[in-house]
Order: C-alpha cells, then sequence, then structure tokens
C-alpha cells in the first residue's frame, strides 16, 4: 500500500532569489547505532555505538528498556547531519524517545539532513516516539524513516512538527520540510510516503487542503499482526482531544494524522493514544 502527499512550490530562496551557496562552516554531526537483543527474557543492549554529537541513555525504567537520544550540539541547524540505526532481535523490545523537542534553526541554504533505520525481527517491538520538532522561520529539514518489520512483529512511529514556537508568538514564513517514510513488512512494501512543504509555509498552512491553518501536525504509524483490532479504541479516545485527527487501518497496518493549532494539543493526545497501539505506559520522559 502506497500513500503519497506531496505539496511542491518552484525551486527558490526564502525571498524568491535563488538559494545562497553555502558559506564554510564546521557542522554538526552525530550517529547512533545500535541491535538489542533478548537475554534471559530481558531486552540487553548487545552493540552501540555513539559519534559526534549523539548520545543515547538508557535511564531506569519499569516497563522495559528505554532509550533517551540525546544531542549535545543544542539543536540543529543548516547542513548538521544526524543518523539513527537500531535494530531489534527476536522477542526483544525497544522504545526510543527525546527528553524533550528538537529545534531546527533557521538556515541559509543548505538542508539539515536526519536519516532513521529501523529493523524488528521475529516477535520483537520498537516503539519509535521522539517529542516534537520545532522548526524555526526559514528552517530547511529533510528526514528519512527506513524500515524492516519481520510479519509477526511489531512497530510504532511518532513524529510530530510544530512550526514556530507558539506561546512565543512565532511563525513560519518560509522553509522547507521533506519527511520521506518507506516501511517494509517481511521485505514487502506495505507503507510508502513523502511529506513535503516548501516555500512560502506560512501560506500552504493556511490551505483547507493542506493544514487548514493549523501549526503543527503528527503521524502516528502502527505495523502489527493486530493492527486493525486497535482502531475502535484508538478513534474513541482522539474524539476526547482538542484535536483535527483521523485513523484508519488495513492489512496490518494504522495510521493516525492529527492537526492542532498548540503542539501542547497532539502531545496530549499522543500520550492517550500510543499506550493503546504499544500496550504500555510511554517512557517517563514524556511526563517529565
Amino acid at each position: 500500500m502506497t500513500t503519497k502527499i506531496v505539496d511542491t512550490q518552484p525551486l527558490a530562496g526564502h525571498d524568491g532569489e535563488d538559494a545562497a551557496p553555502a558559506l564554510r562552516r564546521q557542522r554538526a554531526e552525530g550517529r547512533i547505532a545500535l541491535r538489542v537483543e533478548a537475554r534471559g527474557g530481558l531486552p540487553r543492549v548487545t552493540r552501540l555505538a555513539e559519534s559526534g554529537s549523539s548520545r543515547l541513555r538508557f535511564p531506569k525504567a519499569e516497563h522495559g528498556l528505554d532509550g533517551v537520544m540525546l544531542n549535545i550540539a543544542g539543536g540543529l541547524a543548516c547542513g548538521d547531519r544526524m543518523s539513527v540505526e537500531a535494530e531489534v532481535g527476536p522477542g526483544a523490545a525497544l522504545a526510543l524517545s527525546t527528553p524533550g523537542a528538537e529545534r531546527v534553526y533557521r538556515s541559509d541554504g543548505p538542508d539539515t539532513r536526519v536519516s532513521t533505520r529501523l529493523a524488528v525481527e521475529a516477535g520483537g517491538a520498537v516503539v519509535w516516539a521522539p517529542q516534537e520538532t520545532i522548526l524555526f522561520d526559514r528552517a530547511r529539514l529533510a528526514r528519512t524513516l527506513d524500515a524492516e518489520v519481520a510479519p509477526d512483529a511489531a512497530l510504532t512511529v511518532y513524529e510530530a512538527v510544530a512550526f514556530g514556537r507558539q506561546a512565543r508568538g512565532e511563525t513560519v514564513e518560509h522553509g522547507l520540510i521533506e519527511d520521506r517514510w518507506r516501511v517494509r513488512r517481511g521485505g514487502r512494501l506495505v507503507f510508502a510516503e513523502t511529506l513535503r512543504l516548501f516555500g512560502p509555509i506560512r501560506d500552504l498552512l493556511a490551505k483547507g487542503t493542506v493544514a487548514g491553518g493549523a501549526t503543527s501536525l503528527a503521524t502516528i504509524l502502527h505495523v502489527a499482526p493486530d493492527a486493525e483490532a486497535r482502531l475502535d479504541a484508538v478513534r474513541e479516545v482522539l474524539a476526547g482531544h482538542d484535536v483535527e485527527a483521523g485513523a484508519t487501518a488495513w492489512n496490518g497496518v494504522l495510521v493516525v494524522r492529527m492537526l492542532a493549532r498548540l503542539s501542547e494539543a497532539l502531545r496530549d493526545a499522543a500520550r492517550a493514544v500510543l499506550p493503546i497501539l504499544i500496550g504500555r505506559p510511554l517512557p517517563r520522559v514524556w511526563t517529565c
């Protein structure tokens, strides 16, 4: 099943001129790579690599192995590169999140690039649930998420984007966000999507066919053998939250779309929906 949402504008700079050439500067790079396996009935990290400005910590958790991803660079800027690669072995489980919102600052040309690769082997489970990404005016962010899921494994992905800090009255006039997701189950492509907003972001978000004036958006993707069985419970929970939302499920895939004017509304809805899908409370960083 392939779903594609594309919204493009003519290539131009932030104010209509050609994009400025990249200036020579040192940029941040970070990488996390790990493998988790079940040992004695418990998930254990058997391989972990960190480099650059990326760190992964495992605070004490009551409901499994919860990894907290840290960016010690203090945000992302033009030309930064970040990547995460996570493998979960048979019967193991892993949740990855962040301690707070990630910030992507203004760019004078180059894109910030973030890539995620997830592999979930037989009977395993992965929860990818970073807190929201905040885009500043004229930020440029290109992200990819690629996942391979075994037929009897589970993958839950949550990504939210806030255009500006609403509490400070900020708006994003121009910029770029490109989100490319590709998920395979048993080697077969089951979910493919590319979301691209480029150019006059504020004007695009105001369109009824895009966001209807909302300045925060989120997607939840749940791939599991029993995904369809969770649909009614998810819809019931969403009805009690101040978000514009829709949920659908087919062939072991469940997708939730949410729009809101405040990112806090998305976070509150996610706190209610995600435990239904993953069968456990969210990592503690989500309640701090």
